[in-house]
């Protein structure tokens, strides 16, 4: 009894993150250059944030993904597991696409929707957004606001965002995810700008 009431406070002391890859299974998103697929990319940033939480942080976080492979997840589902761990924090990761070859850079989405989430969320936007700059080099296309049914269904629950990284159609970006040290780079500088906010939440009493 000892022993679990120690679980259960130490589990109450870390931050629940859900990680979002879209996509999966029979929908690969967007297929880029060299046919590299928006699916393959997303996962595999979400599972280097998951090891880079383990090893490099000690467990800083209690991290859930709504896909650990290469299975598709139901929109609903998505929302439903971030809502029902009570997740401190949504992010749903995804890659860009463009008839454009030259577009380019990073844009990150907060629902359209003002809940008492929202200023945390956009502030979290922003600071991804520099710090994939900062850190990375990528260029910065703005935070934007959209009705998307992920952070639509947990935006009243806890701040959450949709972060586009890099256009799989640029040359340039396409080939940054074919290699696989970037997916580590991501990772790092995402899983880094998330405990720079949620220490800040902590300390403002979010």
């Amino acid at each position: 009894m000892i022993l679990l009431l120690k679980m259960c406070f130490i589990f109450g002391q870390q931050k629940v993150i859900v990680l979002d890859p879209g996509h999966g299974g029979t929908d690969s998103g967007a297929i880029g250059i060299n046919n590299v697929l928006e699916k393959d990319v997303v996962l595999n940033v979400a599972k280097e944030i998951v090891v880079l939480n383990n090893t490099l942080f000690d467990d800083k976080f209690d991290i859930y993904s709504t896909r650990y492979t290469d299975t598709l997840t139901s929109l609903n589902d998505r929302g439903r597991l971030a809502r029902a761990l009570n997740a401190d924090v949504f992010v749903s990761l995804h890659c860009n696409h463009s008839d454009n070859p030259n577009a380019r850079g990073v844009e990150i989405y907060v629902s359209n929707w003002n809940t008492n989430y929202f200023e945390k969320a956009v502030w979290l936007a922003f600071n991804l957004q520099k710090d994939l700059n900062e850190k990375l080099g990528f260029e910065t296309r703005g935070v934007k606001f959209a009705n998307f049914q992920v952070i639509r269904e947990t935006s009243d629950f806890m701040p959450s965002v949709l972060l586009e990284l890099g256009f799989l159609s640029n040359g340039d970006e396409s080939n940054y995810f074919q290699n696989p040290d970037s997916y580590c780079f991501l990772a790092l500088a995402i899983l880094e700008c998330l405990i720079k906010n949620l220490d800040c939440y902590e300390r403002i009493g979010g």
